[in-house]
C-alpha cells in the first residue's frame, strides 16, 4: 500500500494531479488547434484549485450549474460567468444580487413563458440581464429547435424589456449515447450546425447574437470543424470517468479521480468482497449500463490505481459496497481474497456524481506528496 494513504480515513476522494494536467492540456491544445476560446463547466470538479489549472493566469471565463457556484467563484477572482441552467423564477433575485456584486453572469433560458416572467422582473426592478437562449440540437434535453419561430419572438421580448440577447448555447447530450468515435464526430457536427443555424436566425432579425456556444466533452475533443462557434463548454474532461472510457474518448488509465476503500467483509459463498464505499461514497450513477461493458457501481483497482482483473462493485447500499467478479459464474471458482484492512480505489462511473459525494479531494502527486482540496455543494 503507498505510504501516502495509509493514513486517509475511508472511504475517501482521490485526484491525481499529473492525469488532470495532461487531460486539461490535450483539451486546450485540441481546442487551440481549432481557434476556439474554452468556457469550462466547472461543476466537474467545484474546486477553486482545480479549476485554476484550467487557465494559464489562474481565472478566466467558466460555466457554472449552480449560483452558489457563481458566487463562490466569484469570491475567488473569476468575474466572467455562464449559469448553464434554464433559469427558475425564484433564482432572478440571487442572479440579479450577482450581477450588483459584479459578476458578468450570463443566464439561459428557452421558453417564451420564463421570458416573459423575466421581462416582467426587469420592469419592476432595476436590473437587466444578459440572455443566451438554449438550442435542442439533438433532443436529448431542453431546449429550442434550431429553426423554431420562438427563437427570434423569444429574443424581440427580451429586447423590448431592455434585456440582452447576447447568442444561443447548446449541449450535445446524445454524444454520450454513441457507439463509436465516428458516431460522436457526427454528433459534433449536429452540434455545431445547429447552434450556427439558430444564431443566424437572430442575426436575420437584426440581433448581434455575438456568443454561439457549445459543450460536451465528447464532441468537444473530436470535433474537427466548429466554424462559427465562439466558445466550448466542457467539464467531464478535466477528470475522465468510465463513461467516457466506455465510448473511447479516454482510457481507464487517464482517469484522474477514484474512491479510496477498505475491506471490511466477505461473503465467501457467494463470491462477496464487502467494501466501506457505498452509494454515498460512489453515487447511484450507473451511466456504462447502457455500454458495451457495463462497469457496475466502478472498477475495482488495487491501493496504486491498478485494475484486479475483473472485479467491479456489483452492487451498493448507503455504506456498503459488494465486490465480485464480472461475471456471475466465475465468482464462486475465481474469488479473489481480499484480506479485511486491504484498501482498493473504485474507478467512478460519472467523476460529477462521485465527486459530489465527498468535500474534497486528497490530491496525490507522482512524488507521492498529498494535499487536501475542498469542493463548493450546495445550490
Amino acid at each position: 500500500m503507498p505510504a501516502s494513504l495509509s493514513s486517509i480515513e475511508t472511504p475517501a476522494l482521490l485526484l491525481e494531479r499529473a492525469r488532470m494536467d495532461a487531460n486539461i492540456a490535450r483539451m486546450r491544445t485540441h481546442l487551440a488547434r481549432l481557434g476556439v476560446p474554452m468556457r469550462p463547466h466547472v461543476k466537474t470538479s467545484k474546486c477553486i484549485e482545480a479549476t485554476r489549472r484550467l487557465f494559464d493566469t489562474g481565472v478566466g471565463p467558466i460555466t457554472v450549474s449552480t449560483l452558489r457556484e457563481a458566487r463562490f467563484f466569484f469570491e475567488h477572482g473569476f468575474t466572467d460567468i455562464l449559469y448553464g441552467v434554464a433559469i427558475a423564477p425564484n433564482r432572478f433575485e440571487a442572479a440579479a444580487d450577482l450581477l450588483r456584486a459584479g459578476v458578468s453572469l450570463k443566464l439561459v433560458l428557452d421558453s417564451l413563458e420564463t421570458a416573459t416572467l423575466l421581462a416582467a422582473y426587469v420592469r419592476t426592478h432595476s436590473q437587466t440581464f444578459e440572455v443566451l437562449l438554449e438550442i435542442d440540437c439533438d433532443g436529448h434535453r431542453s431546449g429550442l429547435p434550431p429553426d423554431s419561430p420562438l427563437i427570434v419572438e423569444i429574443a424581440q421580448l427580451l429586447r423590448a424589456a431592455g434585456i440582452d440577447v447576447q447568442g444561443v448555447m447548446t449541449h450535445a447530450g446524445n454524444s454520450y449515447d454513441s457507439r463509436s468515435v465516428d458516431e460522436i464526430v457526427r454528433y459534433a457536427h449536429e452540434e455545431r450546425n445547429a447552434v450556427v443555424a439558430a444564431a443566424q436566425r437572430l442575426r436575420d432579425a437584426g440581433f448581434a447574437a455575438p456568443v454561439v456556444s457549445v459543450g460536451s466533452t465528447p464532441t468537444a475533443l473530436f470535433a474537427d470543424d466548429l466554424t462559427g462557434v465562439t466558445e466550448v463548454r466542457a467539464g467531464v474532461f478535466i477528470f475522465f470517468d468510465l463513461v467516457m472510457a466506455g465510448l473511447d474518448v479516454c482510457t481507464q488509465a487517464d482517469i484522474a479521480v477514484s474512491v479510496l476503500t477498505t475491506v471490511i467483509g466477505h461473503q465467501p459463498q457467494k463470491g462477496w468482497t464487502i467494501v466501506d464505499a457505498g452509494w454515498m461514497a460512489l453515487s447511484r450513477d450507473r451511466g456504462t449500463a447502457a455500454q458495451a461493458i457495463d462497469q457496475g457501481y466502478g472498477v475495482v483497482c488495487d491501493a496504486n490505481g491498478k485494475p484486479l482483473g475483473d472485479l467491479i462493485v456489483i452492487a451498493a447500499n448507503q455504506e456498503h459496497g459488494i465486490v465480485a467478479l464480472r461475471d456471475p459464474d466465475a465468482r464462486l471458482t475465481n474469488a479473489l481474497h481480499l484480506p479485511i484492512g486491504t484498501q482498493l480505489r473504485i474507478l467512478p462511473n460519472h467523476a460529477c456524481a462521485t465527486s459530489a459525494q465527498h468535500a474534497g479531494y486528497h490530491v496525490l502527486d507522482e512524488s507521492g506528496a498529498r494535499e487536501y482540496w475542498p469542493r463548493i455543494a450546495g445550490w
